[in-house]
């Protein structure tokens, strides 16, 4: 067996692998990264020799780990993709959205290689998606059953992170890997945690997001939620309103999950809430699959016991923030020409407002300068508006949809597999977990796969 990480850097970035198993050539994932343009932006599919894909799996549906798919299936057409029904459905979504922010980014900052892929490239690659269940084993021919022995099978799992998001168990050459993709092994407000395999592995390709991210010993979800929702009704005491940047995809839908519970016990009952459109849109996914074994209240349907009003990009220049009120809006890390990012714009020179910030924020995003600045300060938002100063109160809360460090170690440590691959995390937090399990796993070999080399597995 060979492993190829095709992304550019170790990083969070561009998430994608090769796996050569039993004669085969596997994709695990297709990543578009969130920080880098035009073709810089697509994994290293140069090192994929043309044609020679026997299947592709998507894990899920956020931008780094399925951004780049058509591009890859517009060379791969003889490939199927695998991946739940909730990753196809909200997994369409993220990429239509993509091509239309390539394309006002390709009008807007003159980037020619804009749109790497067209609504119809869209089309085509859907084509090939084959969706699949948890808990099955299947051939890459879609076929269910272990097949003959000698052709690898796959078996999703659910991963906790986000709907939809699966671990995938390859077996192959008598052999076991495990790929986590994303992974969350706490139970989150609407997602269950994680049900992963616990024995059987011989390769862990594990993700390490939060690797260099301690949890505080005494931290819980439901003590985090219940500081959340006091911090609300603190705000709307001062007689102002509240901002919360979000990711469309997955926040969203965990924010809009806390506020109802808020409201089941009477705290919230005439809240008006703000989300946009993209939100409304993989909101309505969520509902759809309100039954799903991976979430919680499955008689949830967030849209219509929330009832939340649709911020229009227009109305973000024309309202002004109404008193009592929430405002769920993306992007989390507040990129410029975003509804979150034109709407802040109001909200931090007004004392009597509030911000919240409920995730991960890239340090150099808008969001992450933000979240460093000092009351009073003048806050550079966008590089070609003024400047705004910083007088709203802001509080953080931890929400991630990310397994704590901790939480993976142990998982890790229970596995004890022959071989840890570790993906997906920026250098200090891949080297915590690589000093911690050649530590307390010895007869482990722990490997970081330098991008583009093939390593032997």
């Amino acid at each position: 067996m060979e492993f190829v990480n095709l992304a550019r850097r170790t990083e969070i970035g561009a998430n994608s692998y090769l796996l050569r198993i039993g004669g085969r050539n596997l994709v695990l994932d297709c990543g578009m990264h969130p920080k880098e343009q035009g073709l810089a932006a697509l994994p290293d599919y140069g090192r994929v020799e043309t044609g020679s894909v026997n299947a592709i799996v998507i894990t899920h549906a956020h931008q780094d780990h399925i951004g780049s798919l058509p591009v890859l299936t517009r060379n791969e057409p003889q490939a199927p993709v695998f991946l739940t029904e909730p990753t196809r459905r909200i997994g369409e979504i993220m990429l239509h959205n993509s091509v239309n922010v390539m394309q006002r980014q390709r009008e807007d900052d003159n980037i020619t290689e804009y749109p790497l892929f067209t609504h119809r490239g869209i089309e085509f690659s859907r084509s090939m998606w084959r969706p699949v269940p948890a808990r099955v084993t299947f051939t890459l021919d879609g076929e269910r059953g272990r097949g003959d022995g000698v052709e690898p099978t796959l078996e999703f799992y659910h991963a906790g992170h986000i709907l939809g998001s699966a671990g995938v168990l390859i077996r192959g050459e008598g052999r076991t890997v495990f790929y986590t993709g994303d992974v969350n092994f706490e139970d989150q407000t609407l997602m269950h945690r994680a049900d992963f395999p616990t024995e059987g592995v011989d390769v862990l390709i594990m993700e390490t997001t939060r690797g260099d991210a301690p949890t505080a010993p005494d931290f819980t979800r439901a003590a985090e939620e219940r500081r959340f929702a006091d911090a609300i009704l603190a705000a709307f005491e001062r007689g102002g309103s509240v901002t919360i940047p979000v990711f469309a995809l997955g926040k969203t839908q965990e924010i809009l999950a806390m506020l109802w519970r808020m409201r089941q016990a009477g705290e919230l009952t005439q809240t008006p809430i703000y989300i946009g459109g993209l939100s409304t849109k993989i909101t309505n996914a969520y509902d759809a699959h309100a039954h799903s074994p991976d979430r919680g209240h499955s008689n949830l349907a967030l849209l219509h016991e929330m009832a939340p009003y649709v911020l229009s990009g227009n109305e973000v220049h024309t309202l002004a923030p109404r008193a009592h009120s929430i405002y769920a809006l993306s992007s989390g890390m507040m990129t410029e020409h975003t509804l979150s990012n034109l709407w802040v714009r109001r909200v931090l020179p007004d004392p009597k407002q509030t911000l919240f910030f409920v995730g991960y924020s890239d340090p150099d995003s808008p969001a992450g300068k933000l979240r460093r600045a000092k009351p009073g300060d003048q806050v550079v938002l966008d590089p070609e508006l003024p400047p705004v100063p910083l007088r709203c109160h802001l509080d953080t809360f931890n929400f991630s949809a990310h397994s704590s460090r901790e939480s993976l170690l142990k998982y890790a440590l229970a596995l004890k597999p022959r071989k840890i691959l570790l993906v997906h995390g920026d250098p200090p937090a891949v080297a915590w977990f690589r000093a911690q399990l050649a530590a307390e796993l010895p007869e482990t070999e722990v490997v970081v796969p330098e991008p583009g080399r093939a390593l032997a597995i």
